[in-house]
């Protein structure tokens, strides 16, 4: 089948692993005509959002990839709000796909895939939301661009959409509140992950275990992210610090903001089973994940907790409507500080409890977050 990815609502970005990478992935692995048609918005210097200038090349996950700049005559800033780019029509026209997938339910180039649509009604239209109030329509000037400039987008087109693909359940409320979309018009469809099986597993989790020094009695607890007060992470190790087992080690992957550098610092000096291992790669986070025996994510939301779930990490989450799907039996929601901390106790009074929790957040990643079986979905 021909497909074509629209990635002009939101940022693609080669070398990563994020939704869009992963289902283009799998759709060229099965052998797919691929095409990208994204912005010029990715990743630049020091893992910081960016423009790259305009341009087609073959990207990483193998598929060709053109990069479209913003148009109209308003000033940059504007402009990259608006979402508006030259030739899409003409793009959809010469590649004739059978297939579309719209990422970002927000941006004027969605009627430009509806007018394809409408012309080419075998074709399925897919457009997937990662809108939610945590996330969009926070301030003022949001609120009225989604109410009077997205949402009149969206109500046009929504006749010739197939589906609304939400990455959560708050995104599935924000989609019928904000859009005025209706129930039926919606489906879950959460971010996903790599899943390993048994021999790739074993093999990160001996692999990791033996660089870091881990043996089968250490408890392995980890928490990764671009760390601000949200993710507390603070919180995190002050919990994880009244616990005082000689097995336990607490790894802290990724990059620590200058408001609570000094306070980690201090907090992981005081502390020798806490070690901080700086930002990894996607696939050196995901090893680190198999090594792992705990995920802990108390603050804001993630797309590493899809990614512990199918290292089949259980996992210590906060209690948001969000998580709902993904904590059933694998570990624990929490809603403060010392029910993240009644958690620890619990796996320290009985570490035994991990090894059921981990395959149940196998079966649950095998159930809701294969980018296979996701992938084989938006061709039907």
């Amino acid at each position: 089948m021909k497909i074509v990815h629209l990635c002009l609502s939101c940022f693609y970005i080669d070398n990563y692993r994020y939704q869009e990478n992963e289902l283009v992935r799998e759709h060229v692995t099965a052998g797919h005509e691929v095409l990208v048609v994204a912005s010029t918005e990715t990743y630049v210097d020091n893992f910081s959002l960016g423009y790259i200038s305009p341009g087609q090349y073959v990207g990483s996950d193998g598929a060709e990839v053109i990069r479209l700049p913003y148009s109209g005559m308003f000033p940059f800033f504007i402009k990259k709000k608006l979402r508006m780019h030259p030739g899409v029509d003409s793009i959809l026209t010469k590649f004739a796909p059978d297939v579309i997938v719209f990422h970002g339910l927000c941006g004027w180039e969605l009627l430009s895939a509806v007018r394809y649509k409408r012309a080419n009604p075998h074709v399925r239209l897919y457009v997937d939301s990662h809108e939610d109030a945590n996330n969009s329509a926070t301030g003022f000037l949001s609120s009225l661009l989604h109410r009077f400039y997205y949402r009149p987008i969206i109500r046009r087109s929504l006749p010739w959409m197939d589906k609304v693909l939400c990455i959560s359940l708050e995104t599935m409320e924000f989609c019928k509140a904000v859009y005025g979309l209706p129930p039926s018009a919606l489906e879950f469809f959460p971010l996903g992950g790599d899943i390993a099986d048994e021999e790739t597993y074993q093999s990160y989790r001996t692999k990791l275990r033996g660089e870091h020094g881990f043996d089968d009695r250490h408890t392995v607890f980890l928490q990764s992210g671009k760390f601000d007060t949200k993710k507390k992470l603070t919180e995190s190790l002050k919990a994880f610090s009244r616990v005082k087992s000689k097995h336990f080690s607490f790894l802290i992957v990724g990059q620590v903001h200058e408001s609570i550098q000094d306070e980690v610092k201090r907090l992981s000096s005081a502390d020798p089973r806490i070690r901080y291992l700086g930002w990894k790669s996607a696939d050196e986070l995901y090893q680190l994940l198999c090594a792992a025996d705990v995920y802990v994510q108390p603050g804001s939301q993630s797309a590493t907790m899809q990614m512990s779930l199918c290292a089949r990490c259980p996992v210590v989450l906060a209690d948001v409507p969000s998580h709902q799907p993904f904590v059933q039996g694998n570990g624990w929601k929490v809603k403060s500080f010392e029910e993240q901390l009644s958690a620890f106790e619990q796996i320290e009074r009985n570490p035994t409890l991990l090894q059921g929790m981990s395959t149940r957040s196998w079966e649950i990643a095998s159930e809701l977050l294969d980018y296979r079986r996701m992938a084989k979905r938006l061709l039907i």
